[in-house]
């Protein structure tokens, strides 16, 4: 496996613990437990920090080319029935 491959595996790796340790503090403080929210907090912050040098070191992706421009059709109103007066 290539570096950068190895690279964007533990990226990957590291969001999912970071959604993780999301899910556990929002957990901990509707519990109104809030030593353990703290603790979470600042392992989150850890990951948060990994995440970014790892995301740094990483290239860019390539976003996908934009469509092409074209007639965007336009959806009419239905007609409502006229009443005939007699």
């Amino acid at each position: 496996m290539d570096q950068l491959a190895k690279r964007r595996e533990r990226l990957s790796t590291v969001e999912r613990q970071l959604a993780e340790l999301q899910a556990r503090y929002d957990l901990a403080m509707s519990r109104f437990k809030f030593d353990e929210a703290s603790t979470v907090q600042r392992e989150i912050s850890v990951r948060e920090a990994e995440r970014q040098s790892l995301a740094a070191a990483l290239p860019a992706p390539v976003a996908p080319p934009e469509p092409p421009l074209g007639v965007v059709p336009v959806i009419s109103r239905a007609r409502r029935r006229v009443r005939r007066r007699t």
